[in-house]
C-alpha cells in the first residue's frame, strides 16, 4: 500500500512537470506568434538592382524621391561571395521608412545567378531584419532584381515577416524570351507561386521604346508577371512607361517611374493600418 502511495505521488508529481513545461511551450509559442502579428517601429523600403548594377545603382532615384521637406535615410548593403555583408550608410533612429540598397558582390546575369542572389538576399535580409528590429518591408526591384524578390517571396520569407507592397520595373519574368512558351525558370516561379502572400500589393511597370519592349526586355516577359501573381496577390496592377527614358536601364529614372513610386510605393504600409 505505501509503495503505490509513493508511484501514485511520483505519477502526480511527473504529471505536473509535463503540463507545466507544455504550458511555457506554449506561452512562448503565444508570444512569438504576438511578435509576428505587431508590425515594427519601422517599416523600409528595400530596393534591389537587376544584373552588372551594384548598391549604388538606385543613388539618383532616390534623390528624385526625397523632397526638400523629407528626406530618408539610406542604408546600403554588399552581400559578398563568402555571404559577407558590407554596410555603407546609415539609418536615422526617428526614420520609420528608411531606404535600404541590397546589391551583390556576384551580379551576373543568368537564372542560376538570380537563385544565388535571392540565398544572398535572404542573408541579408535576415541580418538587417534582427539588426534594425523589423518585421515588415516594401520592396523594388529593377530588372532582374524584381525576380530576386519574387524568388525570395516563393522560397525564404518566413511567416513571421511580411511584404505590404512591392514594385517590379522591367522585370523579365520569362527571360528573354519573346514567345509564349514558357521557360523553366518561369515554370518554377508559377509552381510556387501559392506561397507569395495573399496580402501582398503587386506592381509590375513595363517600359517600350516600342510595342516589343524596352530595348532589352520584351514586352511579353514583363507581362509573364501575371501568371505568378494574378489571383494570388491581394492587388496586381500592371502599368507601362512610355517616351523618354523608358529604355530598359532608364526605367528607375523615368519621371514617371519616378511618379508611379511616390503614388504607389511610398505612403506607408502597416504604420498606419494597425
Amino acid at each position: 500500500m505505501k509503495f503505490k502511495k509513493i508511484m501514485f505521488g511520483w505519477l502526480v508529481l511527473v504529471g505536473f512537470v509535463a503540463m507545466a513545461g507544455f504550458g511555457i511551450s506554449q506561452q512562448n509559442a503565444n508570444v512569438k506568434l504576438m511578435r509576428a502579428k505587431v508590425p515594427s517601429a519601422i517599416d523600409p523600403i528595400i530596393l534591389v538592382p537587376g544584373s552588372s548594377a551594384d548598391e549604388n545603382r538606385f543613388d539618383s532615384l532616390i534623390q528624385s524621391l526625397d523632397s526638400k521637406n523629407e528626406t530618408h535615410s539610406l542604408l546600403k548593403v554588399r552581400v559578398n561571395k563568402d555571404d559577407s555583408l558590407h554596410y555603407s550608410g546609415r539609418i536615422r533612429q526617428s526614420d520609420k521608412r528608411p531606404y535600404i540598397v541590397v546589391g551583390f558582390q556576384n551580379n551576373q546575369d543568368g537564372y542560376e545567378n538570380i537563385k544565388k542572389q535571392a540565398k544572398w538576399f535572404s542573408i541579408a535580409y535576415t541580418a538587417l531584419s534582427k539588426r534594425y528590429h523589423f518585421n515588415q518591408f516594401s520592396g523594388i526591384g529593377h530588372s532582374n532584381g524584381g525576380l530576386v524578390l519574387t524568388i525570395f517571396l516563393e522560397k525564404y520569407m518566413t511567416s513571421t515577416n511580411s511584404i505590404d507592397k512591392l514594385m517590379t520595373i522591367g522585370t523579365p519574368f520569362n527571360l528573354e524570351n519573346t514567345s509564349s512558351e514558357k521557360t523553366t525558370m518561369l515554370k518554377d516561379l508559377i509552381a510556387d507561386r501559392k506561397k507569395i502572400p495573399k496580402t501582398l500589393k503587386m506592381y509590375s511597370v513595363a517600359g517600350t521604346q516600342s510595342y516589343a519592349g524596352d530595348g532589352i526586355v520584351p514586352f511579353t516577359s514583363v507581362d509573364s508577371g501575371k501568371y505568378i501573381y494574378q489571383n494570388q496577390a491581394n492587388l496586381y496592377t500592371e502599368m507601362i512607361v512610355t517616351g523618354t527614358d523608358s529604355a530598359h536601364s532608364d526605367l528607375p529614372e523615368n519621371k514617371q517611374t519616378i511618379s508611379l513610386i511616390r503614388r504607389f510605393m511610398l505612403k506607408p504600409g502597416n504604420l498606419n493600418n494597425r
